[in-house]
């Protein structure tokens, strides 16, 4: 490993642990009510959609069948962990058994 490689392996490292340190610092000063907490508490799903969304626009019919099951497993269970579990599995399997 070269001098030049080690030195950029750390310096990502070290900006990885700065924004995951400052998260945790800052995550304490939030507000935990009215607007901007309501506004935060709805991110992760947003960011989540913001990935997915191009991904099942353009992708086939293996990424149609996965982005179905999980909104099926969504509509019955209501848990955001089992409807990631099934769209995972759902497009694991699609591509590996329907594979079109």
């Amino acid at each position: 490993m070269t001098a030049e490689a080690l030195l950029t392996i750390l310096a990502m490292a070290a900006v990885t642990y700065g924004i995951r340190a400052s998260g945790l610092l800052l995550a304490e000063r939030l507000p935990t009510t009215g607007f901007i907490a309501l506004w935060l508490k709805h991110i992760p799903g947003a960011v989540l959609a913001a990935l997915l969304a191009p991904a099942i626009a353009n992708g086939g019919p293996d990424e149609w069948i996965a982005a179905a099951c999980a909104a099926l497993a969504y509509a019955l269970a209501r848990n955001i962990l089992v409807t990631i579990v099934v769209g995972v599995a759902a497009v694991v399997l699609a591509r590996h058994l329907v594979g079109i």
